[in-house]
C-alpha cells in the first residue's frame, strides 16, 4: 500500500492540519506544530519548507509563522466583498441605462481579474467571466488601474511582453506610458479593439487619492458604444462605488498579490477572437 492510501488524511487536510496549528499563536517551533497538528515529524518538515517557499509561512531561527501571502490573501477576500457588495446596485444601474455589459475588476501583477460581470445584450459574445483573467496592457479596465500603479508596477507590465491581440493593441513600451499618461489626465481609460476585435470598452478607476483598488468599465460592440457619453457614466459610478465601499470598513489594497493559473482564460482564447469576424458583423 502506497504513504498515501495508508495515510489518515489528505494532502489537502495535513496542509490545513499544520495552518491551523497557528490559531492563536504568533510562532510556533517544529515541535510545537507537530504536537498541535498529530502529524508525522517528518511531514510536519516537509510541508513547512514548501509553505516557507511560497511565502504563506515565515521561518525565524527555528520558529514559523504565518507569512505575507496569508495577509495578502486575506485582504483580498475582504477587498473583494466590500467591492462586490457596493459596487453591486451602481453596476445594475449602469447596466440598464448604458445597455451594455459592465465590469468590475482588480490588478492581480501583470493580469486583471474579474470580480463581477453583469450582462447585457451582446455578454454571451464577450469571452470575459467572473473569477477570469486578462492582460491588463490591452483592456480598459487594466490601463484604468495600471494609470495609478507606481512605476515598479508598470515596468514589470512591459517587461512581461505587449503581445498584440488586435491591430490597434499598443505594443511600443514609450506610446503604452504616454496611452497611461493621458488616462491619468482624463480620468477614463478606453479600449477600441486592443484586446478583442470588434469589442470596446469604457473604463475608470475605483480609487481615493492613492492607487485603485479596482476599475468598473462598459464593454460591447465598438460600433454602439457611446464613449462620450459614457465617460461621465463609468466615472461617477466609479467614484461613488469608492465612497460606498469606505461608507464603512476601509478597503485594504490589493497591491503585492502575485498571479496564478486559477481562473486564467485558456491559451489562445484572446488570439482566436482577434482572428474572428468582427462582433459587429453579425448584430
Amino acid at each position: 500500500m502506497h504513504d498515501s492510501e495508508a495515510a489518515p488524511v489528505s494532502m489537502i487536510d495535513r496542509l490545513v492540519l499544520v495552518l491551523d496549528s497557528f490559531d492563536g499563536s504568533a510562532r510556533l517551533s517544529l515541535a510545537q506544530i507537530v504536537r498541535r497538528s498529530g502529524l508525522p515529524r517528518s511531514s510536519v518538515h516537509r510541508i513547512l519548507e514548501r509553505l516557507v517557499a511560497v511565502r504563506w509561512l515565515t521561518r525565524e531561527g527555528n520558529d514559523y509563522r504565518l507569512g505575507i501571502r496569508i495577509l495578502e490573501l486575506g485582504s483580498l477576500v475582504l477587498q473583494q466583498d466590500t467591492l462586490r457588495e457596493a459596487a453591486l446596485p451602481l453596476m445594475q444601474r449602469l447596466g440598464t441605462t448604458s445597455r451594455h455589459t459592465v465590469h468590475l475588476a482588480v490588478l492581480d501583477g501583470v493580469e486583471i481579474v474579474y470580480l463581477e460581470k453583469l450582462g447585457g445584450p451582446s455578454a454571451a459574445e464577450l469571452p470575459s467571466r467572473i473569477g477570469g483573467r486578462a492582460p491588463a496592457y490591452c483592456t480598459g479596465v487594466g490601463k484604468a488601474m495600471l494609470a495609478y500603479a507606481d512605476d515598479e508596477t508598470v515596468q514589470k507590465v512591459i517587461e512581461n511582453g505587449l503581445a498584440a491581440r488586435t491591430r490597434f493593441t499598443i505594443t511600443n513600451p514609450v506610446q503604452f506610458v504616454r496611452e497611461l499618461q493621458r488616462v491619468r489626465e482624463h480620468g477614463v481609460a478606453f479600449d477600441r479593439e486592443e484586446a478583442v476585435r470588434g469589442v470596446g470598452c469604457v473604463a475608470a478607476a475605483v480609487r481615493g487619492p492613492g492607487p485603485a483598488v479596482a476599475a468598473l468599465s462598459v464593454c460591447g460592440p465598438v460600433r454602439q458604444l457611446n464613449f462620450t457619453q459614457l465617460t461621465s457614466m463609468v466615472q461617477q459610478a466609479a467614484q461613488r462605488i469608492w465612497r460606498a465601499a469606505n461608507a464603512g470598513t476601509p478597503v485594504p489594497s490589493f497591491r503585492g498579490a502575485r498571479p496564478g493559473a486559477g481562473g486564467a482564460w485558456p491559451p489562445g482564447v484572446l488570439d482566436a477572437w482577434a482572428t474572428w469576424p468582427r462582433m459587429t458583423d453579425w448584430l
